[in-house]
């Protein structure tokens, strides 16, 4: 298959991905644009954001809109220690209707509520799950499926080898 072709052949059969490279190289309006134009109706795209810079957030949600109704949650990754100014000003800067899921790496973020983060099973209004220690066997995937609630957005590590499609679709079977 052709690399302009994956796109919309995984659309065919997901209803939504993570674009983990958005953390690393911010794409263009232009390029966000056509990524929605190759998908069809219904599927949304989640958006990596690793925030190193304040300076940077405006920019950010000024490019990922041109995905309009395609754009998912936001993953928000913050290395840093517990900065509640930070948060504050991350969160006055996102656009109405814009759902973000903080991915905080510094253990002085536990404990805090009122947000969704990422891989918490009770967060509301929805939740984010990622799957990131590849090969699930049927028990490993029941026992995880069991804590889904929706609405819910899960995304299975890619690794190597093609297994995360399989991994999906087994636990779509189960969520039924």
């Amino acid at each position: 298959m052709q690399p302009t072709e994956f796109l919309g052949f995984y659309a065919e059969r997901f209803d939504t991905v993570e674009l983990n490279s958005t953390g690393y190289r911010l794409p263009s309006a232009d390029q966000f644009r056509r990524w929605a134009d190759a998908v069809p109706d219904g599927f949304e795209f989640s958006v990596k954001f690793a925030l190193t810079r304040l300076d940077r957030v405006t920019t950010f949600f000024e490019r990922v809109l041109a995905l309009g109704d395609r754009l998912g949650p936001v993953r928000i990754v913050y290395e840093g220690p517990r900065d509640d100014g930070t948060r504050s000003f991350v969160e006055g800067s996102t656009p109405d209707g814009v759902k973000i899921a903080w991915d905080f790496r510094d253990e002085s973020w536990a404990g805090v509520e009122a947000l969704v983060q990422v891989n918490d099973p009770a967060a509301e209004p929805f939740r984010y799950l990622r799957l990131r220690q590849p090969p699930y066997d049927d028990e490993q995937l029941r026992a995880f499926a069991e804590t889904v609630r929706d609405p819910a957005y899960v995304y299975v590590r890619h690794e190597d080898e093609p297994t995360a499609p399989a991994t999906v679709e087994r636990l779509r079977a189960l969520l039924q």
